[in-house]
């Protein structure tokens, strides 16, 4: 299995593993998170992420960080090498859902699969009820499955 790092400002890498944990309880060894303090330096950031990839000891590593340019990333990049690992930019639940549900695939379709799973949780939502929102309509019988 793949294993899954969140590198984030803090408190939201932390948060965003205990959500994966109150929906899948049984992937705790194999998701880890790093909060990035405002007083932390890159440097110790780098060396904390570095500790928790060994800590995984899995021969591949998705990482998901918060911001693109932000200092997670910063660190995330360092990190990623390409082979042993891949980085995804932007993450929220529904990416890290999807990440950890689809972890026996490649590392290149958890990767796909992360970036799809937090592009298509991210809609606008009106105030009326679902079936009176704009936007695609199926017949009944279809079901659309994010997952």
């Amino acid at each position: 299995m793949i294993g899954i790092l969140i590198i984030a400002h803090a408190p939201l890498a932390s948060a965003l593993r205990d959500c994966a944990l109150h929906v899948f309880p049984d992937c705790a060894a194999g998701v880890l998170a790093i909060d990035v303090l405002p007083n932390d330096s890159p440097e110790t950031s780098l060396t904390r992420a570095r500790e928790a990839i060994a800590a995984l000891d899995t021969p591949e590593v998705l990482l998901l960080s918060d911001v693109f340019g932000a200092t997670p990333c910063n660190v995330a990049q360092q990190l990623n090498d390409d082979q042993h690992t891949r980085l995804v930019a932007g993450a929220n639940l529904p990416m890290l859902l999807r990440s950890v549900c689809y972890r026996h695939e490649s590392l290149e379709a958890l990767a796909n699969r992360a970036h799809a799973g937090g592009t298509q949780g991210v809609m606008p939502v009106g105030s009326t009820a679902p079936q009176n929102q704009t936007g695609k309509r199926h017949a009944p019988s279809h079901h659309d499955h994010q997952q």
